[in-house]
């Protein structure tokens, strides 16, 4: 994630501050915090724009101390002092903490009973038999639970830590996320606990079960609960504004709505959202004022018996979390500074005015994130139809036209394609809607899977520039829709014409990514008879050079604040634009008055250098649906890991974000991502007032570009596993990685390097004189692309792969856990389906939702063409007649003519 991370472990007792700073204490004391202390957790990030962000959590035990929780609170406070009041301060409570603070402790925190005791032998905890429960999708929350039978239930994910082994019971209504993360649990506990190993540890089967509910007096039916409702969050409180006095006293304030002016620099208040309590503490406080602050809001709680309940931040003026301000109607954005870079550009900028030659420091992120030796097509839209555009003209666009562009580079082992729908800031709103969905089909169309995005004039992100590599982008356009579009509201057509008079404006990063971009005549203009004048002149910009073209003659013009390599893209591009006459050079401050009468006139433009934004640092966030509409959760401190196969998450980097799709999740074409990415910029759940522009990349697992993947510590072998995140899981804790194959894909179709129509490749010399691949030309109908009844063109079934390959799990001795089906009857085994061993141990659901046409069917983490073999024995026997094993032995027409009867095809 390129950040840099430090973290300071205190802990408080006898009102004594220690620090630890040493990882043996991180491991030890840090994950089985004991239960009457109180510690301090100070997390220090580093961001991109050179600034550090300091978090500092007070944790308290469940019997701890008021005197402790009272000075671990202060100390919090004045910690955040010295470091220059800027951090959020989070309360944490045992059993309840925030899933920012667990994201720290990876895999789990484990609290312990006792005092901490920095003599040798300090954790000296005597081993016992103990039942944990495990909550969450991508943090658990673990906690003991008693060691009784009446502990377990459906709806949640138990291990039972025995001296031999470790038992995973898996409720029946428990996700198969929150099984995955009990196997965590799991192998921490086997390395803690065991150190790596248990006597006699294995995968039991059948005969194995009775060893588990032995421990709990035998087996016994356990309850079938209702399930609970799969993320439900309740409904945005209403949230109650309050001024706390100096005296501690609070002062509610009434208000309709509430805006950033109501909150003054020298006052506290308390903002009161139910389930999370925000302090916010004015610039100008003193630190009496803020610890009393502090005391009235548990106060508060304690009073309306919601300690245990209701979260507490603490946060101080300029240091507002994303969460607290959304609760403001107006909270007006600031531009951190960026004092390194800012300074840089102003000083640097000074001088060129001056006319003292400054030397340009390299520019940051330009590293090459995509392979650009790939094959490049182009197809622009008219009416409802995709063009193929010829290889000479595929590098020039014209901003009211809508394109679709296929670049084919090779990947791991095989080729890779990426699909961008390029809409012109002009295009008329059918061309736009035609050209995604046109995208979409050329790619649904393929057998292999594909990146694809949707990009918005002048809002392209870089590898869009990269894969063209040169790239003129003109006024105007030649699609119909638009040509009409203009007649009717009698509209001047301004498309490029060498007869007309033009201005470019050139940029890019070197000869391998450079762009001309012919700039608007601004609104600025004045009438003069019959004609009207238009000062394009205000259209200039310092730090820029550009290309003045008219009919007769041609100008170059470097800005005072460009850079040589500005100059040299500026030489190279006006090869291109237009190559036959003779260039004048001009620099900014000698124009001659030729110039200007080209421009029509002279105007005022930007003289200030222009600072290129940093890149954010990127935000990870699940998606989810209540009833119908989209919500979104941040995953904190985010791996490779919480890219978990049924979800679909969305990477936040501001510019541009990233809807990745898991293989099991329910998100079942591309249109359907691309339109969680519309909504997710419209929810803008950081309040970073994002565009409704932004790029917004569609990502399918298994097939991740490295400007992606770069965001993370990636692993590919992990891209690449067979299963549900469950048996993933459990794959890696056997150590059989390297046996899994990669599956054929439901929601997203397998790979296949079959191209699309037209597709033959040959080599061509760019006009840039760089050799890459580009395709032929041919013209391409949009109804040759698109089917009425958008069937695929071909499909592959899905075939069960084994989960341990060439091995029975049982054969394995080396590792102590085992995994335990919610009853005996629900322990299948290991069956055979044509040939092929299916594990359907861990997952067995009920027939009525298991029918296609079930009111309430099972939608992840199943094959939807083995429905059958997650059927019980009994239940199995009573549907079909016959034991599975009887089944599969049918041929195979007759095995899906009793499923088709039974509603399981």
């Amino acid at each position: 994630m390129h950040k840099r991370r430090w973290k300071l472990i205190q802990y408080f007792r006898e009102r004594e501050l220690r620090r630890i700073l040493t990882e043996e204490f991180v491991s030890q004391a840090t994950h089985c915090g004991l239960e009457i202390c109180a510690y301090i957790i100070l997390n220090t990030v580093l961001l991109k724009s050179c600034s550090p962000q300091h978090d500092i959590h007070y944790w308290l035990g469940n019997d701890v101390k008021e005197v402790d929780s009272t000075l671990a609170s202060d100390k919090a406070l004045e910690l955040d002092a010295a470091l220059g009041s800027k951090a959020v301060q989070f309360r944490e409570v045992q059993g309840l903490e925030t899933e920012k603070f667990l994201s720290y402790f990876k895999p789990c925190i484990i609290p312990i009973e006792g005092v901490f005791s920095s003599g040798p032998g300090e954790l000296n905890c005597e081993y016992q038999i103990s039942l944990f429960t495990c909550k969450g999708d991508h943090v658990v929350h673990v906690k003991e639970v008693p060691f009784s039978r009446s502990s377990l239930n459906h709806n949640n994910v138990f291990v039972l830590d025995t001296a031999s082994k470790i038992f995973l019971f898996s409720g029946c209504n428990s996700s198969i996320q929150e099984r995955a993360k009990a196997l965590e649990v799991v192998q921490y506990i086997k390395e803690n606990k065991h150190n790596g190993k248990c006597n006699d540890g294995k995968f039991v089967g059948d005969p194995d079960v009775g060893e588990f509910w032995s421990f709990f007096g035998g087996y016994a039916p356990i309850p079938r609960d209702v399930p609970p409702s799969l993320h439900k969050q309740p409904d945005i409180p209403n949230a109650k504004l309050f001024w706390i006095t100096t005296q501690g006293k609070l002062s509610q304030t009434v208000c309709d709505t509430m805006n950033k002016e109501m909150l003054e620099s020298n006052k506290c208040y308390m903002l009161d959202c139910d389930d999370e309590i925000f302090v916010w503490m004015g610039r100008n406080t003193s630190i009496t004022e803020r610890k009393t602050s502090i005391s009235a809001a548990e106060d508060f709680l304690k009073s309306q018996d919601r300690s245990m309940r209701s979260h507490l931040t603490f946060l101080t003026e300029g240091s507002e979390t994303a969460i607290f301000r959304s609760y403001f109607d107006v909270w007006p954005q600031f531009a951190e500074l960026r004092l390194y870079e800012e300074g840089r550009g102003k000083v640097a900028a000074m001088f060129k005015q001056q006319g003292y030659d400054v030397k340009e420091l390299p520019e940051e992120d330009c590293d090459l994130f995509i392979d650009c030796s790939g094959t490049l097509k182009v197809w622009r839209l008219n009416d409802d139809e995709l063009f193929l555009v010829p290889v000479a003209d595929q590098t020039k666009l014209f901003n009211c036209d809508c394109y679709v562009v296929q670049y084919k580079y090779p990947g791991n082992g095989r080729d890779e394609y990426l699909f961008y729908a390029w809409l012109g800031r002009g295009a008329v709103l059918e061309d736009r809607v035609d050209a995604i969905s046109c995208m979409n089909t050329i790619v649904d169309s393929m057998k292999g899977d594909s990146v694809l995005a949707q990009v918005i004039e002048e809002k392209e992100p870089a590898e869009f520039f990269l894969i063209f590599q040169t790239l003129i982008v003109f006024k105007g356009g030649l699609s119909t829709r638009y040509k009409r579009y203009i007649t009717e509201k009698g509209i001047a057509d301004d498309t490029y014409d060498e007869k007309k008079t033009a201005l470019f404006r050139v940029q890019g990063t070197g000869p391998n990514n450079m762009q001309a971009i012919q700039v608007d005549q601004e609104n600025k203009s004045y009438k003069k008879g019959k004609d009207t004048f238009h000062w394009v002149s205000s259209s200039l910009n310092s730090s820029y050079c550009f290309i003045l073209q008219t009919e007769t003659s041609i100008f170059t013009w470097v800005g005072n604040l460009s850079s040589a390599r500005d100059h040299d893209l500026l030489d190279r591009m006006l090869d291109l634009v237009n190559p036959t006459l003779q260039p004048i050079s001009v620099r900014e401050g000698s124009e001659p008055d030729v110039f200007w009468k080209a421009l029509g006139g002279k105007a005022e433009y930007s003289r200030e250098k222009e600072i290129k934004g940093y890149l954010e640092d990127p935000h990870l966030f699940t998606c989810f649906f209540t009833d119908g509409d989209l919500k979104v959760k941040e995953i904190f401190n985010f791996t490779q890991d919480d890219l978990t196969t049924e979800d679909v998450l969305i990477l936040d980097c501001y510019r541009e974000i990233f809807v990745w799709c898991g293989s099991h999740s329910n998100v079942r074409s591309k249109k359907q991502a691309l339109e969680i990415g519309l909504r997710f910029l419209e929810i803008d759940i950081l309040v970073e007032e994002l565009s409704l522009e932004t790029p917004i990349y569609v990502i399918p697992e298994g097939h991740e570009p490295p400007f992606f993947t770069r965001f993370f510590e990636w692993d590919s072998s992990k891209a690449n596993m067979h299963g549900n995140s469950f048996e993933r899981k459990l794959a890696i804790l056997k150590g059989t990685m390297q046996k899994i194959q990669v599956p054929s894909r439901n929601s997203w179709k397998a790979y296949s390097t079959e191209n699309t129509p037209d597709s033959s490749r040959s080599r061509a010399v760019s006009s840039n004189g760089m050799q890459r691949s580009v395709s032929s030309v041919s013209n391409v109908s949009g109804s040759n692309l698109r089917s009425s009844d958008h069937q695929l063109i071909s499909s592959v079934s899905p075939i069960a792969r084994p989960l341990f390959s060439g091995s029975h799990p049982d054969h394995d001795s080396t590792g102590p856990l085992a995994v335990m089906p919610s009853s005996p009857s629900e322990n299948a085994g290991l069956d055979q389906i044509n040939g092929v061993e299916i594990d359907v141990n861990s997952l067995i659901f009920p027939y009525e939702r298991l029918k296609v046409v079930a009111d309430d069917p099972v939608t992840t983490g199943i094959d939807v063409t083995k429905r059958e073999a997650y059927l019980s024995e009994e239940e199995f026997q009573k549907v079909f007649g016959m034991t599975k094993t009887a089944f599969y032995k049918l041929p195979k027409w007759r095995q899906d003519k009793l499923k088709r009867s039974v509603h399981l095809f």
